[in-house]
C-alpha cells in the first residue's frame, strides 16, 4: 500500500457488528484495537473489561484510552513536550505499529470476505451449470416431443386428407347410383301414375305461383282442379302413387313388351 493510500485511508471500528468509519472519538486498547465512541462506551462501561473483537482481559489503568482522532494544533504542540527524542521516537514507533495493525487486519480481513465470495461464487457457479445442464436435457426433450407431435399432425393431416377425397368420391358415386335409382324407377312406374305425378308437379308449381298474389286466401285453394283430383284419390290409388317399389313382375314386362 503506497504513503498516499495509507494516509487516505480511515480506521473502522473493529466492532463485529459495525464496521463504520471512525471520526471524532474512538476507543483504543492494549491489544491494538479500535471502536467507535458508541460501541467503546457501550463495553467498556462494564467491569471488568473484555476487549469484543478477541475477548482480551483490560484490567489495567491504560489499557483503554479514548482518544481524539483530530486533535487541535494545541494539543499537538504540548502533548510530547519536554520528552526525550528516544522517547518521541519510541511513542511515534508504537502509534505507527498500531496503524500498520490495523491496516493489515484490515487486508487480510478483505481478503478473507474475498476468499470467501469466490468459493461461494464457484459453488454458485456450478449449481448453475447443473441447472443449465437439466434445463438443456429438458429443452431437448421438449424438442423431441415437439417434433414427434409435429409428425402426427402431418399424418393425421395426411389421413385427413385422404378421408376427404374418399368421401368426396363416395358422394359422387351416392349422387350417380341415386340418379340411376331414379330414373330407373320413373321407367318401370306405368304410364297413367308417371302422369299424374307430372301434371301434379305442374299443378303444385302453378299453385304455388298464385299463392303469391294478394286474391288467394288459402294455400291449397288456388291449386286447381289437377291437384283436387290428386288429392282426392282412393286410397289404393294415393298409397300407389307415392309408394317407390318396382311394380309387379307382371306389369314391367307388358311395359317393356309395349315399347
Amino acid at each position: 500500500m503506497s504513503a498516499m493510500s495509507v494516509c487516505d485511508y480511515s480506521l473502522l471500528c473493529n466492532f463485529p457488528k459495525c464496521r463504520a468509519k471512525l471520526s471524532g472519538f474512538a476507543w483504543t486498547t492494549a491489544c491494538s484495537h479500535i471502536f467507535c465512541d458508541q460501541h467503546g462506551a457501550g463495553e467498556f462501561s462494564r467491569t471488568p473489561a473484555i476487549c469484543p473483537a478477541c475477548s482480551s482481559a483490560l484490567s489495567g489503568k491504560l489499557d483503554i484510552v479514548r482518544t481524539e482522532l483530530a486533535p487541535s494544533e494545541q494539543y499537538k504542540t504540548m502533548v510530547l513536550v519536554g520528552l526525550r527524542p528516544e522517547t518521541v521516537l519510541d511513542i511515534s514507533h508504537r502509534a505507527l505499529a498500531f496503524w500498520t495493525y490495523q491496516v493489515n487486519q484490515e487486508r487480510l480481513l478483505m481478503e478473507y470476505s474475498l476468499s470467501r465470495a469466490e468459493i461461494q461464487v464457484a459453488q454458485m457457479e456450478k449449481v448453475m451449470a447443473q441447472q443449465n445442464q437439466t434445463r438443456e436435457l429438458e429443452m431437448n426433450a421438449l424438442r423431441e416431443e415437439i417434433t414427434s407431435l409435429n409428425k402426427r399432425v402431418e399424418e393425421y393431416k395426411r389421413k385427413y386428407s385422404e378421408v376427404s377425397e374418399l368421401l368426396t368420391k363416395k358422394n359422387r358415386q351416392y349422387q350417380k347410383l341415386q340418379g340411376l335409382f331414379e330414373a330407373l324407377r320413373l321407367r318401370t312406374m306405368p304410364p297413367v301414375e308417371r302422369d299424374g305425378l307430372h301434371h301434379a308437379s305442374q299443378a303444385f308449381t302453378t299453385g304455388l305461383v298464385r299463392q303469391r298474389s294478394p286474391q288467394s286466401s288459402a294455400p291449397f285453394l288456388a291449386l286447381g282442379p289437377e291437384v283436387d283430383r290428386l288429392f282426392s284419390l282412393e286410397p289404393e290409388s294415393f298409397k300407389s302413387f307415392f309408394q317407390f317399389n318396382s311394380p309387379p313382375r307382371e306389369k314391367s314386362h307388358s311395359f317393356i313388351k309395349k315399347h
